[in-house]
């Protein structure tokens, strides 16, 4: 049987600066999100939408969920499988496509982790676990666009454990 998990947030926009949303212009497009126990996040729109750029927003956050995900899968699975990971990072990209309708869509979104790890011998198989995390990845697999990765793996030398 299947199980399922909840997750709650509470977004709240704080952008009223006296008149609501009486004008386009008018209003600011700050919000915070809070999640029981875990520290508040500020958010605003992406300033091409009248955002503020020192803030996250949802397209930030979008492909930061799809990368932070996916991370956790491959790390998840090379730790199952006996893989040692010495370290991961991830240059994440993703294409929002602007339509004449005013609405939109990501195209796609790009990963491109470098990952390191310990057994030059296990080099194939961590190369293809990041397709298994791929399809054990809970937001990529509730994603409608195509999701690609770019994967490099390494393998520690003896120099860098020194």
């Amino acid at each position: 049987m299947a199980k399922t998990h909840e997750y709650a947030a509470r977004l709240v926009w704080t952008g009223n600066l006296g008149s609501g949303t009486a004008t386009y212009p008018g209003y600011s497009r700050e919000y915070a999100v809070s999640v029981e126990g875990k520290p508040d996040l500020r958010g605003s729109a992406d300033p091409m939408f009248r955002g503020d750029p020192e803030l996250y927003n949802p397209e930030d956050l979008f492909v930061v969920a799809i990368s932070s995900c996916h991370m956790l899968s491959y790390l998840a699975l090379c730790a199952r499988k006996g893989i040692s990971v010495t370290s991961y990072e991830d240059s994440a990209k993703g294409t929002l496509l602007l339509t004449s309708d005013g609405g939109g869509y990501f195209e796609q979104v790009t990963l491109s982790p470098q990952v390191t790890i310990a057994d030059g011998s296990r080099h194939a198989e961590a190369i293809a676990l990041h397709e298994d995390a791929h399809s054990q990845c809970y937001i990529a697999s509730s994603c409608k666009c195509p999701i690609h990765h770019m994967a490099i793996v390494k393998v520690e030398s003896m120099a860098e454990k020194a």
